[in-house]
């Protein structure tokens, strides 16, 4: 009995042998006829042995680097609206571990009438810095519904703590006329040491971005600024290794919709899965729908699929003809739904491009009512909004 236990013990154990080794040579044939691909944005490989890099472990050290140990809890209730109780009696700042901003201000300011408050206006007279915000256009209310900016930003010195920044800004070629806009989407700027913010231009420079991608990354995302080369770059690599793409290709989508590259990423991901297993487009054409419209995976998936549901069920839109015209995902389904069906009770409803009376998809998402109803249907606005009483 124990000779037959023994037997089948080293039966079993030899077929497993037996199949790994099959899988390893049948991997590694595999490997050996795939094509290889350069990777250029990968900042520094992951360890074989030990902890791999953690984006959520390299973001809470940036945290705490950036506002003096606060940890993620204590950022949110700085920066959370002002719908929450606040303590009227104690002046909070989000850089409190900074001693220069704890310094006292000349007493001809005033500074100690300087109480909590969530109304900029009333220290404009007082505060050369928001006079100097207010002539580049910024715009104080944004800034005051975020808890511990109203403060941070009274003590900003605007020869010392922001023109430093707005002639580095400058040296990008951000345009004179977009660094309100700038400062007042990311004022936490200003506590970012303009060392890190150089090299984090220098990475991109390094990677062969042009100036005039830059100029763009920085101008439509101010928040780019605010992650490490490490973390754009692991979030770039991502991008070129998931949707394999060539460099040129990440240049040009980071260019593109700097947003995408900075948002968050399990958004990015569920955005992914939908277009791939609910909307059954392929990788070849994924790559292509990220590269003429990446606006669609910042979109909400869930609308995204009931778009796409309504343009290929309803319109008989195939997935090649809609990768031609991508714009239509993006449009909000009950405007399509209004015109299509408006087109469809005239008898005008024809996608089709080699038959006559062709009506591109993508005329029923541009310009007003107006414009397509005169325009695109050949009718008129009482026959339109008779339609949509009576539909």
């Amino acid at each position: 009995m124990l000779f037959i236990k023994y037997s089948r013990i080293l039966i079993r154990k030899s077929s497993q042998v037996h199949s790994k080794f099959n899988n390893y040579v049948t991997t590694k044939n595999l490997l050996r006829r795939l094509s290889s691909r350069k990777i250029e944005f990968k900042y520094l490989p992951e360890p074989l042995y030990g902890p791999k890099w953690d984006e959520i472990d390299m973001a809470k050290k940036e945290l705490a680097e950036l506002t003096g140990g606060m940890n993620m809890d204590q950022l949110q209730q700085t920066l959370e609206p002002h719908s929450h109780k606040t303590n009227s009696k104690q002046l909070t700042l989000p850089c409190q571990s900074n001693e220069k901003y704890l310094q006292k201000a000349p007493e001809e300011d005033n500074s100690g009438s300087l109480l909590p408050t969530y109304n900029l206006a009333a220290y404009v007279n007082k505060s050369d810095t928001l006079q100097q915000f207010l002539k580049l256009g910024v715009d104080l209310s944004h800034i005051e519904r975020k808890k511990g900016l109203p403060e941070f930003v009274l003590r900003l010195s605007f020869e010392d703590d922001v023109k430093p920044y707005l002639l580095f800004l400058k040296d990008q070629n951000v345009p004179a006329e977009r660094l309100g806009e700038f400062i007042t989407k990311n004022p936490l700027i200003f506590k970012v040491n303009l060392d890190d913010l150089q090299t984090r231009v220098n990475y991109l420079d390094a990677k062969r971005f042009s100036k005039a991608q830059i100029e763009r990354i920085l101008t439509s995302n101010p928040y780019w600024l605010m992650f490490s080369t490490r973390r754009i770059d692991c979030r770039l690599g991502y991008f070129q290794k998931e949707f394999r793409l060539a460099g040129a290709d990440v240049r040009v989508l980071a260019s593109k919709l700097p947003k995408l590259i900075t948002y968050n990423m399990g958004h990015i991901q569920k955005a992914t899965f939908s277009i791939r297993e609910e909307m059954g487009f392929d990788k070849d054409e994924i790559k292509c729908l990220l590269l003429a419209k990446p606006r669609l995976w910042i979109l909400k998936p869930d609308d995204l699929v009931e778009r796409f549901a309504y343009v290929h069920q309803e319109m008989n839109l195939s997935h090649q003809f809609i990768l031609k015209v991508p714009q239509v995902l993006t449009s909000r389904e009950f405007r399509l739904r209004e015109r299509h069906e408006f087109l469809k009770k005239l008898g005008r409803a024809q996608y089709d491009p080699k038959k006559d009376l062709y009506i591109s998809p993508k005329s029923l998402i541009e310009g007003s009512n107006y414009y397509f109803v005169r325009n695109i249907a050949k009718s008129d606005m009482e026959t339109f909004e008779l339609f949509l009483k009576t539909r």
